[in-house]
C-alpha cells in the first residue's frame, strides 16, 4: 500500500486552511465537492469590497460593467488554454442550461444522429426532448473510448457526401464514479465517426436506417471535470464544452457557460427563439428581426447575470493565491494531483475494513481503481455491507454520517444512467425502483429486497484534507465495525432530533418490520398470505386459523408434503364465514369458519401430531372425496382440531404446529442463498408464519426475544431443517440442493428460522392483532 504524500506544503495547507475556518468551528466535515466546492472567506469578501467599491450595473447602461464582462470572458479562454480565435464564451446560468442550448439550436440536417453516454446527468437525457434528430441512441461508455481508444474507428472517406450532422454527448468525468473518457476520443470520433451507433432510443425502424455519413461533433459535459482538473482547449477540441462555475469556486452560484468551438459554432442553426440583447432589431408589425453579429452574443438572451460574472474574477484570483503554480504544473493540474491522491489513500484504506469473519465492509464502484490520475478523479463512490454480505442501506449511512458532522451525497447523483451500470440493473430492476416501487430522484428508498437503488459518494476539493479522510474512516469502522446494528439503530433514533427533515423521515424506517404474514389453515398445504398494511388477529395458540386442519389418511395419520408433494397447490383462502379450498383456476370446495357450526354435523375423532394426540372433528364426505380426487389417494379425509394441546416443554398452548406457535423467517438470510428462482419462492419453501428482513443474514439465529408491534415474544430457538425446504411451493418440484446450501452455508447445521412463542399477558390476551408494517425490536 502506498503511502499518502501531501501536494501542499505546510505553509500552503496552513494558508488554505485558515480560509476555511469555519468547518472546523462548526465540527464539520465536507465530502461533497462534486456537488459544489466550498469557497474561500476572502474570495466573498474581495468579491463584496468590489461592489461596495464600483458602481456595477446594467451592462447595457453601464461600459464599466461590459468591461468587467469582457475580462471575465477573457478569463475564462484564458483558464481553459484557449483563446478568442477558437473558442466563443456564452454565459449560462448553469451546466444544464449550457446543454440545453446546444440542444436548442444543434442543426442535426437531413440524417444526423444525437448520440449519448449511458453514464451521463440527467441534464443529458433532457437534451433527448429538445433535439431535432433522425435518431436518438445510447451508448455505453466502453463504445465511446474501448475501441476508439485502441484506434479501431471506422475511417471516412473525404469525398463521400455528408448529409448531416451527429452530435456524440458525454461527461469528461463520471460524476457517480469520478471515471474519467479519454480525452484523445475527441478528435477520433470528429474524424472516424462511430463504429458502433448504440442502443436505439427513438427514431425509425431499423430497416429504415440509411447508412448515411455525417460530420460528428462534440458536446463535453465537462461540469464535474473542469471542478479539479485542467481541461486544456489547446490540445483537445470537443465542439461544445458545458460548465458551471460554482463547481470551481463555490461562489457565485446561477452562472456557468458554453464554450463553442469555430467548427461548433457553423453547425448551429437558425435561432427558434431570441431575447434582449441578442438582437440589432425586431419589428413588432412584421416577422423581420436580425440577430446580433458576435456570436455570443446571439446566444445570451435577456441581461446578463453581471453581478456573478463580475464575482468570477474572485474566484480566479483565489485559486491562483491559495494554490499557485510551480515550474512543473498549473494550479489545476496541482489540485487534480491532490484530489487524486486523496482518493487513492481512501480506496486502499477503505479495501482494509473486513468484518471479523473477514468479509469486505466496503462494496467499491469504479472501473480501474485509482492508479492513474488521467483515468479517475477525486471522487469515491461505495456501498456497505454487513459481515453475511447484506447492504446497509444508503440512507441509514447518511444518517450516521450526519451525526458525525460529516457531509456527503447518497442516492444516483442525477446520473441514474451510472447507477444502473455500476449496480448491475437491468431493465425490469429498474422498472421495479422507479415505476413500481415509485422511487424518486433525492429520495432516501435505499434498499429494495436487499439490492442498493443507489450509493454512498464522497469527493474532494482543495481544501480536502487528510484529517478529513481518516475522520470518514473512524466513523466507518466505529459505527460497522465495533457496534452492533441495534446499538447503532438506537444511536441514530436517540439523536434523531439532530437531523435533517429528510433524514428524520428515514429514521422511521430504520427498524426492520414486519413484512408479511402466512396462516397455513390446512397443515402442509399452501399459505393464505397477509400483507401491506392489513391486520390479522391472535388466539391463544398463534395465529388465527393457522394449521386447525388437517388431512389424514384411511389409517387417521397425518398427510405431509414428504409423502404427497401435491398437498402445496391446494390453496386455502379464508372468507367471511367459509374456508375455501382451490386446486387450480377452476376447482374448490368450502368448509365451515365456525368450529360451533362445524361441530353441529361432524364427528368426532383423534389423530396424532409429533406423537401427541389430537381431539378432531371430520370434516364431511364431500371434502373427503374431493381432497381424494384431487391428491390421487384413497381414503383422505379433512379433520379440525377441537381439543386443547399444549406443547410438552412449557404447557404453551399449540395448534397443529410441530413445534412452535410461529416461525419466523429473515428475508435477508433466504436472499443469501442466491438461490436461482425469485425470491418470494424461496421464502416460500421455508412456510414461515412471520417474515421481516433485518438486512443482516441470520442475525435473527441470535436473537432471545423480541417485540413485534408492542407484542412480546420469546425465542424457543432455531428450527433444525429437513428435506420438506426442497420442495417448491408453487410447483410442488423438488430441489435438493436447498438443503446442501444451506448446510455449506452454516458448516454441516441445517438451521434456518427461529421458532417464537408469544408471552402471554392475561390483561392483554383478548382481542390482540398483527399488522404488516409493523414494527420489530430485538431484545
Amino acid at each position: 500500500m502506498s503511502p499518502y504524500r501531501p501536494e501542499f506544503s505546510p505553509s500552503e495547507q496552513t494558508k488554505i486552511d485558515a480560509e476555511f475556518s469555519r468547518l472546523a468551528n462548526n465540527k464539520s466535515v465536507y465530502l461533497d465537492h462534486a456537488g459544489t466546492t466550498l469557497y474561500a472567506e476572502n474570495q466573498v469578501k474581495a468579491a463584496a469590497e468590489q461592489l461596495h467599491r464600483n458602481v456595477i450595473c446594467n451592462p447595457h447602461t453601464c461600459r464599466l460593467t461590459g468591461d468587467f464582462v469582457d475580462q471575465v470572458r477573457f478569463k475564462v479562454l484564458e483558464f481553459f488554454n484557449t483563446t478568442a480565435e477558437d473558442y466563443h464564451v456564452i454565459f449560462t446560468a448553469n451546466a444544464t442550461a449550457a446543454l440545453s442550448l446546444v440542444a436548442d439550436n444543434f442543426d442535426f440536417g437531413s440524417s444526423g444522429d444525437f448520440h449519448f453516454c449511458q453514464e451521463n446527468h440527467t441534464s443529458v437525457l433532457g437534451m433527448r426532448e429538445r433535439v431535432r434528430a433522425n435518431g436518438i441512441y445510447m451508448l455505453r461508455e466502453n463504445e465511446i473510448s474501448g475501441e476508439l481508444a485502441n484506434g479501431k474507428g471506422k475511417v471516412q472517406e473525404e469525398t463521400i457526401t455528408k448529409t448531416g450532422n451527429s452530435l456524440v454527448t458525454f461527461s469528461a468525468q463520471c460524476n457517480f464514479s469520478g471515471y474519467k473518457i479519454p480525452m484523445d476520443v475527441i478528435e477520433k470520433i470528429q474524424n472516424d465517426g462511430l463504429p458502433i451507433r448504440g442502443k436505439q432510443i427513438w427514431g425509425p425502424s431499423k430497416e429504415k436506417i440509411e447508412n448515411g455519413q455525417n460530420n460528428y461533433y462534440i458536446c463535453l459535459d465537462a461540469a464535474s471535470f473542469v471542478a479539479t482538473s485542467p481541461l486544456d482547449l489547446h490540445r483537445y477540441h470537443p465542439d461544445y464544452v458545458c460548465l458551471s462555475f460554482y463547481k470551481i469556486f463555490g461562489y457565485p452560484t446561477g452562472v456557468g457557460a458554453l464554450l463553442v468551438s469555430r467548427r461548433g459554432a457553423e453547425a448551429f442553426g437558425k435561432r427558434r427563439f431570441f431575447g434582449g440583447g441578442s438582437i440589432n432589431y425586431a419589428y413588432p408589425h412584421a416577422m423581420d428581426y436580425q440577430l446580433r453579429e458576435t456570436f455570443h452574443q446571439r446566444y445570451e438572451d435577456g441581461t446578463l447575470p453581471f453581478l456573478s460574472i463580475v464575482g468570477l474574477l474572485e474566484g480566479f484570483r483565489t485559486l491562483d493565491r491559495l494554490v499557485p503554480k510551480t515550474e512543473e504544473l498549473s494550479t489545476m493540474e496541482r489540485i487534480s494531483r491532490h484530489v487524486h491522491g486523496l482518493a487513492k489513500y481512501l480506496e486502499e484504506q477503505l479495501k482494509q475494513l473486513k468484518h471479523a469473519n473477514g468479509e469486505p465492509l466496503i462494496q467499491l464502484y469504479n472501473k480501474m481503481g485509482y492508479r492513474e490520475k488521467c483515468r479517475q478523479g477525486g471522487i469515491v463512490a461505495f456501498n456497505v455491507r454487513t459481515e453475511s454480505g447484506s447492504f446497509v442501506g444508503f440512507g441509514e449511512i447518511a444518517c450516521v454520517a450526519a451525526l458525525h458532522g460529516i457531509l456527503l451525497r447518497t442516492g444516483c447523483f442525477c446520473n441514474i444512467g451510472a447507477c444502473q451500470y455500476y449496480l448491475k440493473l437491468d431493465e425490469d430492476a429498474m422498472d421495479a425502483i422507479y415505476k413500481r416501487a415509485g422511487r424518486i430522484c433525492g429520495d432516501y428508498f435505499d434498499l429494495i429486497d436487499g439490492q442498493p437503488t443507489g450509493a454512498v459518494r464522497v469527493s474532494f476539493g482543495y481544501m480536502t484534507t487528510i484529517q478529513d479522510v481518516d475522520k470518514l474512516l473512524e466513523m466507518l469502522r466505529s459505527s460497522y465495525l465495533a457496534t452492533k446494528p441495534q446499538q447503532r439503530i438506537q444511536f441514530i433514533e436517540d439523536q434523531a432530533e439532530q437531523l435533517p427533515p429528510v433524514l428524520k423521515e428515514r429514521v422511521q424506517k430504520l427498524r426492520p418490520k414486519l413484512l408479511q404474514m402466512a396462516i397455513y389453515p390446512v397443515k402442509s398445504c399452501a399459505a393464505f398470505k397477509v400483507e401491506s398494511q392489513d391486520s390479522w388477529p391472535l388466539t391463544d395458540q398463534g395465529l388465527k386459523y393457522d394449521r386447525e386442519w388437517m388431512i389424514v389418511d384411511m389409517n387417521g395419520m397425518a398427510l405431509t408434503q414428504k409423502r404427497c408433494t401435491e398437498l402445496c397447490l391446494i390453496r386455502p383462502v379464508i372468507k367471511a364465514d367459509q374456508l375455501e379450498l382451490r386446486f387450480g383456476d377452476d376447482s374448490s370446495v368450502s368448509v365451515p369458519l365456525s368450529l360451533a357450526d362445524q361441530a353441529a354435523d361432524s364427528a368426532k375423532c383423534v389423530s396424532k401430531v409429533c406423537r401427541q394426540p389430537v381431539e378432531g372433528l371430520d370434516c364431511g364426505e364431500e371434502v373427503a372425496q374431493w381432497l381424494s380426487q384431487h391428491l390421487g389417494l384413497e381414503g383422505l379425509r379433512l379433520l379440525r382440531q377441537s381439543g386443547q394441546r399444549n406443547s410438552s416443554k412449557d404447557q404453551q398452548k399449540l395448534s397443529l404446529v410441530n413445534q412452535a406457535q410461529f416461525l419466523l423467517v429473515n428475508r435477508s438470510s433466504v436472499r443469501s442463498l442466491q438461490f436461482e428462482e425469485p425470491l418470494d419462492e424461496t421464502v416460500d419453501r421455508f412456510r414461515a408464519n412471520i417474515i421481516i428482513d433485518t438486512g443482516c443474514a441470520f442475525e435473527e439465529l441470535t436473537y432471545t426475544a423480541l417485540t413485534i408491534g408492542g407484542i412480546q415474544f420469546q425465542v424457543e430457538g432455531p428450527c433444525q431443517r429437513c428435506d420438506m425446504i426442497c420442495i417448491n411451493q408453487r410447483t410442488g418440484e423438488r430441489s435438493p440442493e436447498t438443503l446442501t446450501t444451506i448446510s455449506r452455508l452454516q458448516s454441516g447445521r441445517m438451521r434456518f428460522g427461529i421458532y417464537i412463542t408469544r408471552i402471554t399477558n392475561d390483561l392483554q390476551a383478548k382481542g390482540l392483532h398483527m399488522t404488516c408494517g409493523d414494527t420489530v425490536l430485538v431484545a
